[in-house]
């Protein structure tokens, strides 16, 4: 009798752990096509489009991930997907009128945090700390390089191999004159697996990394 409550009590153990290892949210397969949809247009604006040309083309794929939110506004991969369009838009866009967009992009981050901090590898952590350091401080803007490095590590904990938040910490060390550290943050974004599906975008910032490493290796001699 004994031996079968301890059983059943690791049965239960096993399937709360499994629960809780599960999505907040899964992506319905029609969202989950928005969702590859918005990463290669973005992808192919970023990397491919004219610099002339990418505010208004982001401009447009904003209002395409508007319409998925709207549609699925619990999905935090959608959430993210949302805030990264919105801050390269601001930045194609600049100046003080990219001010609301970035505040944009930090509330749909925010909001996917929220809902599923683990989602898409963390990578909301990864487009919140980029915010953070690129953003104007107080008080044109909300910027604030303490709260930028913290973001940063804490993706970092949740992806410690991945391209994007090893790239985007080397460039946040770069700007605070931490060559040494940047490079091997860079070393480690470049040394990155390639990411399914992802084929454009990860040409694009391993083109990034060896730029940012050529001016990291230049302060260091």
């Amino acid at each position: 009798m004994h031996i079968l409550r301890i059983q059943t009590l690791r049965t239960l153990v096993l399937a709360l752990a499994c629960l809780c290892s599960l999505p907040a949210f899964a992506l319905s397969d029609e969202s989950r096509q928005h969702l590859v949809e918005l990463q290669s247009r973005w992808a192919e604006i970023n990397y491919r489009l004219p610099k002339d040309e990418r505010e208004a083309a982001f401009e447009k794929l904003g209002e395409a991930a508007d319409q998925a939110v709207k549609a699925e506004p619990d999905a935090a991969e959608l959430l993210i997907w949302r805030g990264i369009i919105l801050s390269t838009w601001a930045g194609a866009k600049g100046g003080l009128g990219a001010l609301d967009l970035v505040k944009k992009a930090r509330s749909s981050l925010e909001a996917a945090v929220a809902i599923d901090p683990q989602a898409l590898n963390g990578s909301a952590y990864t487009s919140l700390g980029s915010l953070y350091y690129q953003v104007p401080g107080w008080p044109i803007g909300f910027g604030d390089r303490k709260q930028a490095e913290a973001l940063l590590q804490k993706a970092l904990e949740i992806n410690p191999n991945g391209i994007d938040p090893n790239y985007f910490y080397g460039d946040y060390l770069y700007r605070q004159k931490r060559y040494a550290q940047a490079r091997e943050a860079l070393v480690r974004a470049q040394a990155a697996p390639d990411r399914p599906g992802r084929k454009l975008a990860d040409e694009g910032r391993r083109a990034e990394i060896r730029a940012l490493l050529s001016k990291v290796d230049a302060e260091l001699r």
